[in-house]
């Protein structure tokens, strides 16, 4: 069975990696015969593909996602939320490695040990109260870290808002979730509930997107780019032009995040 689960995951890995190759293949044809400062070089087929995720969203997860919150008490949620963190966390450490930022790596380290043993799992975030504070590192922010350029803006299929840069972790932080080698048989009803447990976390996050949007496609895009930039600098991103589609919002005041 666990042979079964790497060859999907192998194919899963050949089937993204070659659909990316694709998608940044028309972007890079696109940009030399074009602007070359155009983020968005094929954003005809962005957009296509952004109206298919948000009728996937309007018919399906957001009203599944909506109930989800109605009858699941927000303990429950949030435990839930704590374990899928938890079990994604060795990406997290991997990268802050990467990175060389090796104190971050190691306490990483620890926080997924503590979580897993003292926290059931994950399901208890014990490792925060133990000053074991929370990262949120990928492949993509260390491609930056290592001078790699952002590349095209992409929309991918059920997946969203990404870039050329950004797309391989989809690989990476699949190969490292120990999810993916579980049986079939619980891997698809875990992967749902994962899905919509996400779903139902941006559900006030949306909310404000669509009513504060003139163009939603442009304010997801310039959102996620604009939150991307703020990962990589580890909070800290360049000040020039970083907060021009947050002019109105008080400096203490969350960053809107696309995911």
């Amino acid at each position: 069975m666990h042979l079964i689960n790497k060859k999907k995951v192998s194919f899963f890995s050949f089937l993204l990696l070659n659909f990316v190759v694709l998608l940044s293949g028309c972007a890079t044809s696109q940009i030399n015969e074009g602007d070359t400062a155009n983020i968005d070089p094929i954003e005809q087929i962005n957009r296509k593909f952004d109206v298919f995720n948000e009728t996937l969203d309007k018919y399906l997860m957001k009203p599944i996602a909506e109930n989800y919150v109605i009858y699941t008490p927000r303990p429950l949620r949030t435990g839930v939320t704590n374990f899928f963190d938890n079990v994604s966390y060795l990406n997290v450490i991997l990268n802050s490695l990467l990175q060389g930022k090796l104190d971050q790596g190691l306490s990483d380290v620890f926080r997924f040990v503590f979580n897993s043993a003292i926290g059931i799992g994950g399901l208890f975030d014990v490792a925060t109260e133990m000053g074991l504070g929370k990262h949120n590192e990928d492949l993509g922010q260390t491609f930056a870290v290592w001078g790699s350029s952002q590349g095209a803006y992409l929309n991918l299929p059920v997946y969203g808002p990404n870039t050329v840069r950004d797309a391989p972790n989809l690989v990476t932080s699949t190969s490292l979730n120990p999810i993916t080698y579980i049986s079939s048989a619980v891997l698809w009803p875990v992967s749902a509930l994962n899905l919509i447990n996400k779903r139902a976390n941006l559900l006030e996050t949306t909310k404000i997107r669509d009513e504060a949007a003139i163009d939603r496609y442009s304010f997801t895009r310039e959102a996620y780019l604009q939150q991307r930039e703020y990962l990589i600098h580890d909070g800290s991103p360049p000040a020039e032009g970083y907060n021009s589609i947050f002019d109105e919002q008080p400096e203490d005041e969350p960053v809107l995040i696309i995911e």
